[in-house]
């Protein structure tokens, strides 16, 4: 059922032993959003823990600040900018069919869980976080708080560039200022540093690069042998996505990861092109202009079949 912030309070009130779901290849707002409800429900006297499929990436380690794994039988399951279960990894598996609360920001969440709040009009999810944590008398908005909260806002909003941002987007960040959020540190670490591994991979991806439509769709690749050539783990592609889309005129950037089975495939888009339309073509979905889906095959079937869309949706949007 669909939920209100002051009833998704209700509900996490009624809650314990909590477990707090992120999705895997964690971003930031994922991560910031779980951690900032952890620090929420430890002060409301609630026991609970974050889990994720592939663990926190060492970039996040300040949002563990003061963070203690609990070892507990849950008794609730919570999933946090999770907008399908199957963006759970295969170490969440076992909560399948058993979330009662999913709070997220995408249009395209498939409403899995028993209770859920989507707002998709919100930039990242921890601009609903923010909402869930005032609706708590007992709840203060602490620094510990407020940098898992602008970790999320500034991430999914590329660091406010995106045409996600929104004027409360902009609030939200001002009022964790307000709240002693230590933003010179998290968006250094999220924007302006990158290990040795990092720049080698976005060298083998620029030189994947090829151009289609007289310029308008980018593709880039990123496969397996190029990961285990530059030692870059999956932690260290966040934002890679958006590189596509740098190129002068390019309203479609698509980025092809190599999995065992096929390709995930990002989308981004200007405004001209909605990306979860052209990713709902594939069984994905997202936002306008940041999508994704999977296909299964070689690289070249994933890419046939992707610029295939493409096409199509440029057809549409010339006319």
């Amino acid at each position: 059922m669909e939920v209100s912030v002051q009833k998704c309070c209700e509900i996490l009130r009624g809650m314990d032993d909590i477990v707090i779901l992120s999705h895997r290849n964690p971003d930031g707002d994922t991560l910031g959003s779980a951690f900032a409800l952890h620090y929420i429900l430890n002060q409301l006297g609630k026991r609970s823990r974050v889990e994720c499929h592939d663990g926190f990436p060492k970039q996040y380690s300040y949002l563990l600040a003061g963070y203690e794994e609990k070892d507990f039988e849950p008794k609730n399951i919570v999933a946090v900018d999770i907008a399908d279960e199957q963006l759970f990894g295969e170490k969440l598996e076992k909560y399948r069919g058993k979330v009662d609360l999913c709070i997220d920001h995408h249009g395209s969440n498939k409403h899995y869980a028993k209770d859920w709040l989507v707002r998709d009009t919100a930039a990242a999810c921890c601009e609903i976080i923010e909402d869930i944590c005032y609706g708590f008398d007992e709840a203060e908005l602490t620094k510990t708080i407020a940098d898992c909260i602008y970790t999320g806002v500034s991430t999914d909003t590329g660091c406010f560039r995106y045409s996600n941002t929104t004027g409360h987007t902009h609030a939200v960040a001002g009022r964790m200022f307000k709240a002693g959020c230590d933003f010179v540190m998290i968006n250094r670490a999220m924007f302006e540093v990158k290990s040795f591994s990092r720049i080698a991979i976005e060298r083998e991806v620029l030189n994947s690069l090829e151009l289609y439509f007289d310029n308008k769709c980018a593709v880039v690749c990123i496969t397996k042998k190029m990961l285990e050539e530059t030692g870059a783990e999956e932690s260290e592609l966040e934002g890679v996505a958006a590189m596509p889309r740098e190129v002068e005129g390019v309203l479609v950037g698509i980025t092809l990861r190599q999995r065992d089975n096929g390709y995930k495939i990002s989308v981004r888009t200007g405004e001209e092109v909605d990306a979860s339309v052209l990713c709902g073509n594939f069984g994905g979905g997202g936002h306008r202009c940041a999508a994704g889906c999977f296909i299964e095959g070689d690289l070249e079937t994933a890419k046939k079949a992707m610029l295939k869309a493409v096409e199509k949706v440029l057809g549409e949007a010339a006319e």
